[in-house]
């Protein structure tokens, strides 16, 4: 699969899922921006792609801070010339139980999980009028987002928040020829999923490997999820053999929800 000239835009890209899809889109043919809060991460991170043509470069952004989002999206425009393709995958995942989530926690979680996707797909369709033409915004979700998981409601509402905004984007968008749609990871090996595990490993005074296992005794194919695994449905969700797919959050657990 190629996309020559193509351009697109990957948000929390420093690493994890966010990278993995950034070298898939790269390998795809695309121009990448690498967004990210961690600018130095980022910019590694984009080193490490190397093509034939196409570019990867790293921009700073805190995508909770709309100004900030639309802002870099504009940088991106100027650079590249072009945009077609938005990931928005940026996100948090603390354990938070009911009763010990704060305010401060809340409009962080909430911020950047959901205030993030909105943004960019506000940033999104700017863009994509100013250019003339449409695009492809795809959100990042969750199985968490499908179905409740214990201990996490903020980042469970967060992400069951994402699917809904993902449906009326599409509705609204549609007739300028913008498709929406999310993909929902399951137990993904990432630093932000290994966090998760060891905290509840420790709090209930078990080794970290009784954390992770937790989450497989789940999973139908009882292996958990590699980034490249989110990044091959992202890669398809950007591509045009998903031209009339909208609207829709397509799930990439291994079988843990089925719905």
């Amino acid at each position: 699969m190629t996309h020559q000239n193509k351009v697109a835009i990957v948000k929390g890209a420093a690493q994890g899922i966010g990278f993995e899809i950034a070298k898939r889109l790269f390998n795809d043919g695309f121009n990448v921006a690498l967004v990210d809060y961690n600018e130095q991460g980022a910019k590694e991170a984009a080193a490490t792609l190397k093509g034939n043509g196409q570019e990867a470069i790293a921009f700073k952004a805190d995508v909770a801070n709309r100004d900030e989002v639309f802002h870099v999206f504009s940088q991106v425009v100027k650079h590249f010339g072009e945009l077609n393709v938005v990931v928005n995958n940026a996100g948090l995942g603390p354990m938070t139980p009911i009763d010990t989530v704060t305010t401060e926690q809340f409009n962080q979680v909430i911020g950047v999980n959901v205030g993030g996707v909105f943004w960019g797909i506000q940033a999104a369709l700017e863009q994509f009028e100013a250019l003339g033409h449409g695009g492809k915004i795809i959100n990042a979700t969750s199985q968490a987002g499908v179905e409740g998981n214990k201990g996490l409601s903020l980042y469970c509402s967060s992400k069951f928040a994402v699917r809904g905004l993902t449906q009326v984007a599409a509705r609204d968008l549609a007739d300028k020829g913008i498709t929406v749609n999310a993909f929902a990871p399951g137990i993904v090996e990432t630093p932000m999923m290994e966090g998760i595990a060891i905290k509840l490993a420790k709090e209930n005074n078990q080794p970290e490997e009784w954390g992770w296992k937790q989450f497989t005794d789940q999973i139908t194919l009882k292996r958990l999820s590699k980034p490249e695994d989110v990044a091959n449905l992202v890669s398809f969700l950007a591509g045009s053999d998903s031209d009339y797919i909208t609207g829709q959050t397509i799930i990439v657990d291994g079988g843990m929800r089925f719905h």
